[in-house]
């Protein structure tokens, strides 16, 4: 039995097709929703004994909606994840249903499963200053010491991801004091560039290797080739165990860094939103969780009990 009919498949592709034109969509993001409405499609004709046309996914009922859930649970899947997954049917149902004609109540009145959101988990200052110190310790080469310091103080100076980092180009050499990001969903955002991070891509572009054309990575590996992450993530790695530090300081930390010493600074949520980048204000505002956080903790140690 072919699990996903021909109208079905193709919806889906339509679907895609629209989040991606139109919404921006990142190619992960593509990637996830495909797998996520087709796994939920499968089920369906599973549980209905048939193949799920388009007619048949119109009926589809609160009942079974509580069967797919319940069957997603016993195959083990996080609540979180479910989240995820639900959110993605209900955005191809939202869509089908206006080309369709359909009623979709009884999956967009789905209750999504209730997790407790995970907080970033940022390095403190003084520790984010000593990863910038001490990543540079752990190559035997110059230039790619300086180059994994360079990575480093802009993912911390600038709040950047590290897709954002590494896609960088020749272009950008000198580093100017402003760089346009396009971000997530081809979201594009304007991010101040600080002193320390414009002088280490300078140290580093000065002593590698290999030319620094415009069209090519700003950042290179061994080769010559694009910088994998990988090297980055490894290098973190290797100085957190030398400092101590927990597994969450990974480079995505500094990010969380970047927004969280902000915020402590005065910041404005508003404008930190616009340098992460984020769609959404509530996403920011997961940083004013960690400052009262780590506030009640100082507050707790310090504070003389009776």
């Amino acid at each position: 039995m072919t699990l996903i009919s021909p109208a079905a498949q193709d919806s889906l592709a339509r679907w895609l097709e629209t989040q991606k034109s139109l919404d921006g969509a990142s190619d992960n993001t593509i990637t996830a929703y495909r797998g996520d409405v087709s796994e939920f499609i499968a089920f369906m004709s599973t549980h209905h004994g048939q193949s799920q046309g388009l007619g048949a996914l119109a009926q589809i009922d609160v009942a079974d909606m509580r069967s797919w859930m319940a069957h997603m649970r016993s195959t083990g899947t996080g609540a979180r994840s479910l989240a995820r997954k639900l959110s993605a049917v209900k955005s191809f149902y939202r869509w089908l249903a206006t080309r369709e004609g359909f009623e979709p109540t009884a999956v967009l009145s789905t209750r999504s499963p209730k997790f407790q959101k995970k907080l970033p988990r940022p390095l403190a200052e003084d520790a984010a200053r000593a990863m910038i110190d001490t990543v540079e310790l752990q190559s035997q080469s110059d230039w790619v010491a300086a180059r994994d310091v360079a990575v480093v103080t802009v993912l911390y100076g600038c709040g950047l991801r590290i897709s954002e980092a590494l896609g960088l180009s020749g272009k950008e050499v000198p580093l100017p004091k402003v760089l346009r990001i396009v971000g997530k969903g081809g979201k594009e955002r304007v991010v101040p560039v600080i002193d320390a991070a414009r002088q280490a891509v300078s140290t580093y572009v000065r002593l590698c290797p290999h030319p620094m054309e415009p069209k090519q990575p700003l950042f290179r590996g061994v080769r010559g080739g694009p910088l994998n992450p990988r090297a980055i993530q490894k290098a973190m790695a290797a100085a957190r165990m030398q400092l101590g530090l927990p597994a969450s300081a990974t480079p995505h930390a500094l990010r969380h860094s970047f927004a969280t010493h902000l915020l402590s600074a005065g910041g404005d949520l508003r404008a930190i939103q616009e340098l992460l980048g984020h769609a959404s204000l509530s996403t920011t505002q997961a940083y004013t969780a960690v400052d009262t956080a780590r506030l009640m903790e100082v507050y707790n140690r310090t504070h003389p009990k009776a």
